[in-house]
């Protein structure tokens, strides 16, 4: 494609203010290869990728995550301002936060510890995994072709053993995104984990999330005009719990809903209440979302913003489920976890660099293909209409791939039919 490589450096080039001349050489050279990179994404094997003649020592790639003299918050703020301008230029910015486990070995890791691990662990039994603990905040983007939306990373930190807690750091992207974007409404959904962040007064923040099925709520108190003795009520009468109130035959409406991209039927039930142990300065609005056909559990969800519909809370929260495409995506096709750096911030940064180079391919993506179909058709496979990451990033590895095999000569040694297949088979390894 026409451009598409000079659109892959105009957007790397948008974090040159961050580095030296020389740190961003190495920047540039790294995150490409990083996309190039077959196999484990370790960094010799980077380092192979991105000075095949050798030209600088290794070393200097190690140091750059180890020590390099540059900040990750600077060049996540600039790959947020990237993705809103190009994506949320106005309206309400939708946000996901989530945090995952990024799985290493070795004891002297910095910044690593034991952790749930949330995949492999089930109701009944608990598995633990040793690794990194990162806090993921991410831009909801709804792509050109339509479907389930797309989790891009804008912001992550490093969670360490008896250190700030997961809320605080939490709150902390959050804000840290909110003054970046003064005077635009933000959107943020999360897991019931992170429910109490509703309590914080994020600024110009709507939280989603879900609520306990037992949780203890109450009735909003009414307005008062006249003034009483004795100090205000915060809260009114005690109310059923959601599960008891899930119970109610009456109030509830059947709408349509679009969740991860298809329409589906839900049953609804809206009430405003009052969750004091969560958000005891404010009301909030609970929606019980239920399956008409009683395949699936209820959903106790509750916003911040009391004026919300039930199908945008029910949406919302159900699109939050593309921060969990993101963590995989990461894990599979960038090795996120490969990187076998141990000491200083090399770690945190290392696996920072994975999520940045993810939201780097998107919007490399959409940008030059938008709608256009990047991949060929597969007899195994006709009705496949929308792109993977996997074909994201195959499309980018194309074009570099053609690019550093054939610079500038227009002679190819190679026939097009074997070059194009070998070049088929770069972009597409695992």
């Amino acid at each position: 494609m026409i451009g598409a490589p000079e659109e892959w450096r105009s957007l790397l080039l948008l974090c040159s203010a961050v580095f030296s001349e020389p740190s961003y050489a190495l920047f540039a050279r790294l995150t490409t290869a990083w996309v190039l990179c077959p196999g484990r994404h370790t960094l010799t094997r980077l380092y192979q990728v991105a000075e095949p003649s050798g030209q600088k020592a290794h070393d200097a790639y190690h140091r750059f995550f180890r020590a390099g003299a540059w900040s990750m918050r600077l060049i996540w703020k600039q790959v947020a301002h990237l993705l809103v301008t190009t994506f949320a230029p106005c309206g309400v910015i939708r946000l996901a936060l989530d945090d995952t486990a990024f799985h290493k070995s070795g004891r002297k890791v910095d910044g690593a510890g034991w952790w749930r691990d949330a995949v492999r662990s089930t109701g009944t039994k608990v598995v633990h995994c040793f690794g990194l603990n990162i806090v993921v905040l991410t831009l909801q983007v709804q792509p050109p072709w339509g479907g389930e939306p797309l989790g891009l990373p804008v912001n992550i930190r490093l969670h360490r053993k008896g250190e700030v807690t997961l809320l605080d750091l939490a709150e902390d992207m959050v804000r840290e995104f909110a003054g970046w974007f003064a005077g635009r409404d933000l959107e943020l959904a999360a897991d019931g984990f992170f429910a109490s962040l509703a309590g914080r007064a994020l600024p110009l923040v709507s939280m989603i999330s879900r609520m306990r099925r037992d949780a203890a709520i109450y009735a909003p108190l009414p307005v008062v005009n006249r003034r009483r003795r004795g100090r205000p009520r915060k809260k009114g009468r005690r109310l059923p719990t959601p599960e008891e109130m899930a119970k109610s035959r009456s109030g509830w409406r059947r709408t349509t809903v679009t969740m991860r991209g298809k329409q589906k039927e839900r049953l609804v039930l809206v009430r405003d209440v009052v969750w004091y142990v969560v958000c005891p300065g404010r009301a909030v609005r609970l929606v019980i979302s239920r399956d008409p056909s009683g395949h699936e559990e209820d959903d106790f969800l509750f916003t911040t913003h009391r004026d919300a519909s039930a199908e945008s809370v029910v949406n919302s929260y159900a699109d939050r489920w593309a921060i969990e495409d993101t963590f995989r995506n990461v894990k599979q096709f960038l090795g996120g976890e490969d990187p076998q750096c141990w000491k200083a911030q090399g770690p945190e940064r290392a696996a920072a660099f994975s999520f940045l180079v993810y939201s780097a391919v998107w919007a490399w993506y959409i940008r030059t293909h938008g709608c256009r179909r990047s991949w060929n058709p597969l007899a195994w496979y006709p009705k496949k209409s929308t792109p993977s990451f996997a074909d994201a990033l195959a499309a980018l590895r194309r074009v570099l791939w053609a690019e550093r095999f054939f610079p500038t000569s227009e002679k190819r040694s190679l026939p097009p039919k074997m070059a194009a297949a070998i070049i088929n088979i770069l972009a597409t390894a695992a």
